[in-house]
């Protein structure tokens, strides 16, 4: 038996019976739910209650101190540095890495229309594209935010939590990853264990994607070398092509600042992001 740590929200408790669904007869999974500063803070600014680690923090430490044995994360929650005594010990296949407007498409926005969004990348990327737009804070599950979308013009959501839901909104306009770069690890899962438990490693291992993994690495080196986490206005997004890797990155000028972007490819994927990032930090003004 394998104990899970995980938030109790509809969507982790999926990543989690879906981390379940792929170990198969390998190992029973019993979810331990924890609710986490992110849950319990949830009408705060992210920018406030601490970042990624909002959302994590006490999910590692159960495994950490015993109560579980793994940890099941949306790896775009995850801050660029991992605990020590933890391993990110599997990505599997990543899903849709998109962000979506739900309500409204991008085009048909009216002029001066009010976008929904707690994320600073998405804001500023949206701003970048249309300078008219304004912007609500918007935080709470996906349930929350999609019965909120009615209350503005469009809400911005990741097309992976929609499709993982089974959500169907009647207007989704999903952008590409030229439009709108996401966030650092979107549309992928990270299983963390600890360090010394190697046969936990072992059964882990069999549910790694080399692909997404060698992605999601790339894209977690660039926001190490940035320095930042989810509060930072910046995002990457990898692709691998044969035995290359190519990564579109952006940062903003703070939050309501213009945006660079750079892209670079590589057979090394940490080096690609590693160098992106030092492109960003030698161009942005801070």
């Amino acid at each position: 038996m394998l104990r899970a740590a995980t938030r109790g929200s509809a969507l982790a408790r999926w990543q989690t019976a879906h981390i379940a669904e792929l170990l198969g007869h390998a190992a029973d999974v019993q979810p331990v739910l924890v609710t986490t500063t992110g849950d319990r803070l949830a009408n705060e600014p992210i920018s406030a209650i601490g970042g990624k680690g909002a959302f994590v923090k006490e999910v590692q430490v159960a495994v950490l101190d015993g109560r579980a044995d793994i940890a099941v994360h949306s790896a775009k929650d995850l801050p660029a540095a991992t605990p020590d005594g933890l391993v990110i010990a599997a990505a599997p296949r990543r899903a849709d890495p998109r962000d979506a407007l739900v309500g409204c498409r991008l085009v048909d926005l009216p002029e001066g229309a009010l976008v929904a969004t707690g994320s600073a990348r998405r804001r500023v990327q949206l701003r970048e594209l249309r300078p008219d737009l304004w912007f609500a804070d918007l935080r709470g599950n996906i349930g929350t935010r999609l019965a909120k979308a009615a209350d503005y013009d469009a809400v911005v959501i990741a097309q992976a939590a929609l499709e993982r839901l089974g959500e169907h909104p009647p207007v989704v306009d999903v952008l590409g990853c030229e439009t709108m770069v996401p966030q650092v690890g979107q549309g992928a899962l990270a299983v963390e264990c600890r360090e010394d438990d190697h046969q936990v490693r072992a059964l882990l291992a069999a549910i790694e994607d080399p692909i997404t993994r060698r992605a999601v690495d790339a894209e977690r080196a660039f926001l190490a070398t940035l320095g930042g986490d989810c509060t930072l206005p910046a995002g990457a997004h990898a692709h691998v092509q044969g035995p290359a890797l190519a990564m579109r990155a952006v940062l903003a000028d703070g939050p309501g600042g213009r945006c660079h972007t750079v892209v670079g490819e590589g057979e090394d994927g940490e080096a690609v992001g590693q160098r992106l990032a030092r492109q960003l930090l030698d161009t942005v003004a801070w």
